[in-house]
């Protein structure tokens, strides 16, 4: 509250404080958490510092506190407060009139929701704070004392398409090609005109249809009617849904939700109330039963909870967000308003008595119990699992071909090339597959994050909404237990993928390769434990904190938003790949903390299945010299907790043209052979001899 010099005491009926100017109330500051959801991609609200004057007017916007992974691990916080900071200047009063759109909304790539979502709590909490204190002449809305209209229950025709889509019951957005180009060229963005959407202009951009499906006559004509009562049995009192089909070259849902549980591209807006869609609110409709209806490549039932505030007798619109790439992560943003009202014919008019609990008014609180939390966040979880069962799919496929690989070592690596192929194949999978397609790099913060929930209030939805890092994790929980680390770190890191490959191309350009001399290679293996520790310790003050500085992990800007950074970052790993150049796997020799945290409790592994031989490391050095991270010691032992498990040694174990013993061994059973007669002598002494 600029021009404030003191706050006065917070009120007992209102979460607000007074701004104070040598005692005089100028204004008052609340949070917006303390009037509407905030709740982001994180599960935990996103709490802003708001002050208004008392014109109605925001005077200041600050953002206090998040939880925002794509804040946390990519876009600079500081991006975002510049964003929320506009805020300032924003006159509720116009917010009122126009229904909370009378603003630009500045969205940023890559943290669509989260913007959305301060952006909503901001309008949403002025507007209840106006209304309540009664600035800029705004007043709390009281209902009205003559008769009211509601939906008529008893109404129960069946209709055809061609009726519904005439009488209003179901609107129409229709958008194509040309006027898509259009809308963009209109808004001015170079980037954005300089993309326009390829194909004819009469094409089909999207064609969406809107309708209120918990009205019976609707719901009925377009779910029939068992899908229609297993709907309305899913709603609880003072529940409403709408129905939301479409076909085109844009998806309404996008794919966005699969991740942070919100559906970005929709949002329904009525007056001052606003709905964003969470997972745990939507259904696939499976058919369209009315007759005439066209074929649909969406359609989708989404709640409106009882406590937003929305009423089915009164105006609204849907929202459309349309986006539009002009970068590796940058997008250009317009949106369409999709009207709706409620045809007259379904509705009654009835005496203000029979008012109450019959319009779908807001419920007293908005509170959900924890039974209905908890269920909520399974019905979550296993949806996101449904909807990515191919991709789970692919990964536990080539999980369980690793593990048979490992299993069958012996006989895999029986073929130099093979294993050196089939290793190559498999990086490149996880690097581009699994790392860059899909984002599914494990990190230090996991670890941090299950010891805080374990201490806490430990639960397995949180760890369970990403499929592929949830079965990651099985896997590695596993992997440690019969070959330490090595089985993620040496095949599954999509970062250790990258390293290792681009070493690759460094050898093929003939860049020259450093071995440290065991001495000083020795230690420097306890600094990535030295690491872990440090960020663990950080994690028991704060884990906020602590997963700041897991920024010593270049996996973010390397893998997860692909070099799309901040300089100081992108320069952090490109130093780091430098060095993997001359020193294969530095990052991962000496200061990765995720190879340090899986590590220790590697130290618990059940079997050895690495072979040795007697004369390993004396006289023989040959696996020493070649292993690619100097896992072996000059005795000839394996350091289990080094050890990334390429299953090289194992080839050079039984190659009869490197290792000495083999060579040994193949020379007896020649001798053998001619001395028994099996072999001629002359075509033994004519064998090629074996390489040293």
């Amino acid at each position: 509250m600029p021009g404030a010099d003191s706050y006065g005491q917070i009120r007992t009926d209102i979460p607000v404080v007074p701004a104070l100017k040598g005692g005089t109330v100028v204004g008052w500051v609340f949070l917006t958490s303390d009037f509407v959801s905030t709740t982001g991609y994180s599960g935990k609200p996103i709490h802003t510092l708001v002050g208004i004057d008392q014109d109605a007017v925001l005077t200041g916007v600050r953002l206090v506190k998040h939880s925002e992974p794509i804040v946390l691990i990519g876009i600079p916080d500081s991006k975002i407060k510049a964003v929320t900071a506009k805020y300032a200047g924003l006159d509720l009063k116009a917010e009122a009139a126009a229904g909370g759109s009378a603003h630009d909304l500045d969205i940023i790539s890559g943290a669509t929701v989260t913007i959305m979502v301060i952006d909503d709590s901001i309008v949403r909490s002025g507007l209840k704070v106006a209304r309540a204190l009664g600035l800029g002449g705004l007043k709390e809305k009281t209902i009205a004392a003559g008769p009211v209209k509601i939906v008529d229950p008893d109404k129960r025709e069946i209709s055809d398409w061609q009726t519904l889509t005439g009488d209003g019951s179901v609107r129409r957005l229709s958008v194509d090609v040309a006027q898509i180009n259009e809308a963009f060229r209109a808004q001015g963005d170079p980037k954005a005109i300089a993309r326009p959407e390829p194909g004819p202009d009469t094409d089909t951009y999207i064609d969406m249809y809107l309708a209120l499906v918990d009205v019976p006559s609707i719901g009925l004509s377009l779910l029939g009617e068992a899908d229609y009562r297993n709907l309305m049995s899913r709603l609880k009192e003072g529940d409403h849904a709408i129905a939301v089909m479409g076909r085109g070259r844009y998806s309404f849902k996008g794919s966005g939700y699969v991740r942070g549980g919100i559906f970005d591209r929709i949002h329904l807006i009525q007056d001052d109330v606003a709905v964003r869609f969470h997972d745990r609110q939507h259904a696939r409709i499976s058919q369209i039963v009315a007759d005439g209806a066209p074929a649909f490549t969406e359609m989708d039932l989404f709640v409106i909870p009882a406590d937003s505030g929305f009423s089915p007798v009164k105006d609204f619109r849907l929202q459309l967000l349309v986006q539009r790439a002009i970068g590796a992560i940058d997008k250009a943003f317009l949106t369409f308003d999709l009207g709706y009202q409620l045809p007259q014919g379904y509705l009654k008019t009835i005496a203000p008595a029979a008012q109450a609990g019959d319009t779908g008014q807001p419920a007293s609180s908005f509170a959900a119990t924890s039974d209905e939390d908890k269920a909520a966040a399974q019905a979550l979880w296993m949806r996101i699992w449904k909807d990515r069962k191919v991709d789970v799919a692919i990964l536990a496929s080539a999980i369980g071909l690793l593990t048979l690989v490992f299993f069958f070592q012996m006989q895999v690596t029986r073929h130099e090339r093979f294993t050196f192929w089939f290793r190559i194949a498999f990086l490149v999978f996880t690097l581009v597959w699994l790392g860059w397609m899909q984002n599914a790099q494990l990190s230090v913060v996991n670890v941090l994050a299950f010891f805080s929930s374990v201490t806490t209030h430990f639960s397995w939805d949180a760890f369970l909404m990403d499929p592929l890092v949830f079965l990651l994790w099985f896997s590695v929980a596993a992997a440690l237990l019969f070959w330490g680390r090595g089985a993620y770190c040496g095949w599954l890191c999509p970062f250790g993928a990258l390293q290792e490959l681009t070493n690759r191309l460094a050898k093929l350009c003939r860049i020259p390769q450093w071995e440290l001399p065991w001495g000083l290679h020795e230690r420097l293996w306890p600094l990535k434990y030295m690491i872990f520790l440090a960020l663990f310790g950080l994690s028991l003050y704060s884990l906020d904190v602590a997963e700041h500085y897991a920024e010593v992990e270049p996996f973010k800007t390397a893998i997860i938003l692909k070099f799309q950074r901040a300089w100081p970052f992108v320069t952090f790993v490109v130093v780091l790949l430098a060095a993997g150049l001359f020193v294969e796997r530095f990052y991962c020799r000496y200061l990765c903390p995720l190879g340090a945290a899986l590590a220790i409790p590697a130290r618990l592994r059940m079997f050895d299945w690495l072979k040795r031989y007697r004369e390993c490391g004396n006289p023989c050095q040959r696996c020493a010299k070649e292993c690619m991270v100097q896992a072996i010691h000059p005795e000839g032992n394996i350091n289990a907790n080094e050890c990334l498990n390429c299953l090289h040694c194992q080839v050079l174990y039984q190659h009869d043209q490197k290792c000495p013993v083999c060579i040994k061994k193949a020379a007896k059973r020649r001798r053998f052979e001619v001395q028994t007669g099996l072999v001629k002598p002359d075509a033994a002494s004519n064998a090629p001899a074996p390489a040293e």
